[in-house]
């Protein structure tokens, strides 16, 4: 039998905090490795963009360099012609060395995929890039968001955080709504009611915590409150990480109407005065309603003493099909990164 060793009162302390150095030395070794081969790549893409237009490669050349190279680095992945092409077309898209240096080699090589192959502009690269290491998003998190245009969407909510909340605050406020949310993933149809609606958020939190953004945590549905004797329930409550505050969702089955804004500041007020702290800054209103007209939600917001914004939802998936791009899939980007199928010579 084994002789139980004493150990030093605060062993297990000390071994949970090494536990977490090693981990943070790999994490470190990894974005450094990462940030090398982005590196790499972009330098390889500009050589052969440079050959192509001043000796006038052509496809042939790059299929032996892709032979050539797997010969002399059998154990690197990544050498295929289709890889050297996508280098070829990441260093034209980012001529710009030192922000590939200082910003895009934090992301992985299958997210600069994602940012050419989704994407048309270098404003909407460099927005989703920046998103992506914000967040930290994976490379699929990375195709969802492009996928149901979060750029266009973002900050797009009525509101009328300007007048009542304090800079900067209010912009961040008003930038961490979106419309239209999405919530096509509850798989309810058009004419879902309130309630419906509510419980299907709630057994999907974890997808509606996605589509509402970093920094939103749930707090609770149907959340309960006194108010001189009487008793009122909140549909959806949330707290922003970022902003400190409470965020309250009101759900509305049908078009919005000037009565909802009071009603939701009634509950902004309440919250203010039985939940939150005196490091709290004040309760944000959120109305989702399945449709709105912006020049009623405006007026209906100007006068109101509550932040509160109005944005729609959508039941179903409505992106128009020509924003549908072709982004291959990770396996046939993987297999095309490997050489696995092309024939050896």
């Amino acid at each position: 039998m084994t002789d139980i060793i004493p150990l030093p009162i605060d062993y297990t302390s000390w071994l949970a905090e090494l536990k977490t150095r090693i981990h943070n030395a790999q994490q470190r070794a990894a974005l450094a490795v990462n940030r090398e081969l982005v590196l790499l790549y972009w330098q390889i893409g500009r050589d052969i963009l440079a050959r192509q237009e001043r000796d006038g490669w052509g496809a042939k050349v790059i299929e032996r360099l892709a032979q050539d190279l797997r010969n002399a680095f059998p154990e690197m992945k990544g050498f295929s012609p289709r890889n050297l092409m996508y280098m070829r077309t990441f260093s034209e898209a980012w001529p710009d060395g030192e922000f590939v240096q200082g910003v895009l080699a934090q992301l992985p090589w299958y997210h600069q995929l994602a940012l050419l192959d989704k994407l048309r502009t270098e404003a909407e690269r460099r927005w989703y890039a920046a998103k992506a290491i914000e967040n930290g998003w994976s490379r699929n998190m990375l195709v969802i968001q492009i996928e149901t245009r979060l750029l266009e969407r973002s900050g797009q909510a009525i509101t009328n955080f300007a007048l009542q909340l304090p800079r900067p605050l209010s912009d961040l406020a008003r930038e961490s709504l979106k419309d239209p949310y999405r919530l096509d993933f509850l798989g309810l149809g058009e004419e879902a009611q309130e309630r419906a609606i509510e419980e299907a958020i709630v057994r999907h939190i974890t997808d509606f915590l996605l589509e509402l953004g970093a920094g939103f945590a749930f707090v609770g549905r149907q959340v309960h409150l006194e108010v001189g004797g009487e008793d009122f329930f909140l549909d959806l409550l949330f707290y922003h990480l970022k902003l400190r505050c409470y965020v309250v969702i009101e759900l509305k089955a049908g078009a919005f109407k000037p009565e909802h804004a009071g009603q939701l500041g009634f509950y902004l007020s309440a919250v203010d005065g039985e939940l939150k702290s005196e490091h709290d800054n004040p309760t944000i209103g959120l109305l989702l309603c399945k449709s709105k007209n912006k020049v009623v939600a405006e007026y209906a917001l100007r006068n109101s003493i509550q932040p509160i914004g109005v944005a729609e939802y959508q039941l179903i998936e409505a992106l128009p099909a020509e924003l549908q791009t072709s982004l291959p899939s990770i396996e046939a980007i993987e297999q095309a990164l490997s050489g696995a199928t092309e024939t050896a010579t």
